[in-house]
């Protein structure tokens, strides 16, 4: 376990240069899973190496899966789902969702008993909205009295099939969609799940390019998802290169437009039209950022970014763009506090639910800066226009929270220290590094 960190960031400087941005996370967690599901060797290029997908790797070891990573290059030996052997004890799933959510559709499909648990902050995560709907389908599985990790599943066996589902989210997820398409490779019939908005579709993307027939369409305000399972489980393997993360592109955009004097290309970012709600938002907000298509890596289509400092406007957000930039709002509420008026997000109660209470946190560690912001119970309000003050902050064990209140002291009146900043290694390890090459003024030390 890393030691806790404490991260000051010094203004005054401004960022130039460029970067390439490592693989995506939520791609990584996908391609690593979906290669062992596989029959044969994967190999996945620019695979990001983090806390939050090295716990699904090790997941993958237990479950008697082999692989190698040399360096950012992962290469699978896919087993097929009737080639896993069950864990010989709990699946530790650190603090990520997505790696929990994943393998309980895979361990639904597959059919063989496991516990999957993680962290304290993970236990506080709902569960209920994968368990109801495996429960529909013929899945031996069970949650804690409270709806969360841990989860068990028990025996069932490949003689038995799963039972279609058509289904309705209550609320629009790539987790929870995703976990129940996995479920659904095991079934007699296709599955059909309908959302409120456009989660996004890596999961879509990626079981197509294996073989596995996956169809959207968009229907009466629904959006909806199709998944017909194949005769025999046998998905192909992978053989792609991860485009880069738009969630860490994030606070690298805002940090150049927040920035005086800043001018930054970031290179290789995925621009799947179902993660890109933030530059939407800060296209409103009058963001100068230069979109240069680069064509597709593994289906998503990719490009670079040029991003400079910008006189920002407020914006309001709400409804499908909320999903399409659910894991964005730390580092938009950034470029929020450095925006001229009052900037409003609304339908977003989702981002209560995640890595820390996002709405609550992000609000209560803004007000430390002197930044005005207010919570809301499905979003938050900032007035923008003053600089963030000097002072010390905390990451509540969110990395994201983290590495935006970095942003803070990047253009502020003075100093930011953010305690618990060893947190950011789960998600961008690279982070701190980066912006120092970039120019910033950053120190890390051992908290006292």
């Amino acid at each position: 376990m890393s030691l806790p960190i404490k991260l000051t960031i010094t203004p005054g400087r401004p960022l130039r240069g460029s970067y390439t941005l490592p693989g995506d996370k939520s791609l990584s967690h996908r391609s690593a899973l979906f290669a062992a599901m596989a029959e044969g060797e994967s190999c996945i290029e620019n695979f990001l190496v983090a806390g939050v997908t090295r716990a699904m790797l090790e997941a993958l070891t237990a479950l008697g899966v082999a692989w190698h990573m040399d360096r950012n290059v992962l290469r699978v030996q896919g087993r097929g789902l009737s080639g896993w052997q069950p864990p010989r004890q709990g699946l530790d799933c650190g603090n990520s969702a997505t790696t929990l959510r994943l393998l309980a559709g895979a361990l639904a499909a597959a059919g063989i008993p496991a516990v999957l648990d993680g962290s304290a902050g993970l236990r506080r995560r709902p569960m209920g909205r994968i368990v109801e709907p495996l429960h529909q389908m013929g899945v031996p599985i069970e949650a804690s009295p409270s709806g969360t990790a841990p989860l068990v599943l028990h025996h069932r066996p490949h003689s038995q099939p799963l039972s279609a589902l058509n289904y309705t989210l209550p609320v629009s997820s790539a987790q929870v969609k995703s976990c129940l398409l996995l479920g659904a490779l095991a079934a007699t019939a296709p599955t059909t799940l309908s959302e409120p908005g456009p989660s996004r579709d890596h999961t879509e993307r990626m079981l197509n390019a294996m073989g596995v027939l996956v169809e959207s369409s968009h229907d009466n305000g629904a959006y909806l998802t199709r998944l017909v399972p194949p005769v025999r489980l046998k998905l192909e393997p992978l053989n792609m290169t991860l485009p880069g993360d738009m969630s860490a592109a994030a606070f690298l955009i805002v940090a150049a437009l927040i920035t005086p004097g800043s001018e930054v290309r970031l290179c290789n970012v995925g621009l799947n039209p179902t993660r890109t709600g933030l530059l939407e938002a800060l296209g409103q907000m009058r963001a100068q950022i230069e979109i240069h298509p680069t064509g597709e890596q593994g289906g998503e289509p990719t490009g670079d970014l040029m991003v400079r400092y910008s006189t920002l406007q407020s914006t309001t957000v709400s409804g499908t763009m909320v999903v399409q930039m659910i894991d964005e709002f730390p580092a938009f509420a950034l470029a929020a506090a450095f925006a001229r008026g009052e900037t409003i997000v609304s339908e977003a109660e989702e981002l209560r639910f995640k890595e820390s209470d996002r709405i609550s946190v992000l609000v209560g560690e803004l007000n430390k800066l002197g930044v005005q912001a207010s919570e809301n119970q499905d979003g938050f309000t900032i007035r923008g226009g003053r600089l963030p003050s000097a002072g010390q902050v905390e990451a509540h064990g969110d990395h994201r929270l983290a590495m935006a209140l970095a942003l803070a002291g990047l253009a502020g009146q003075g100093p930011v220290a953010i305690c618990g900043a060893h947190i950011i290694a789960e998600s961008f390890p690279e982070f701190p590094t980066v912006l120092r090459e970039l120019g910033a003024d950053i120190q890390d030390r051992p908290e006292a």
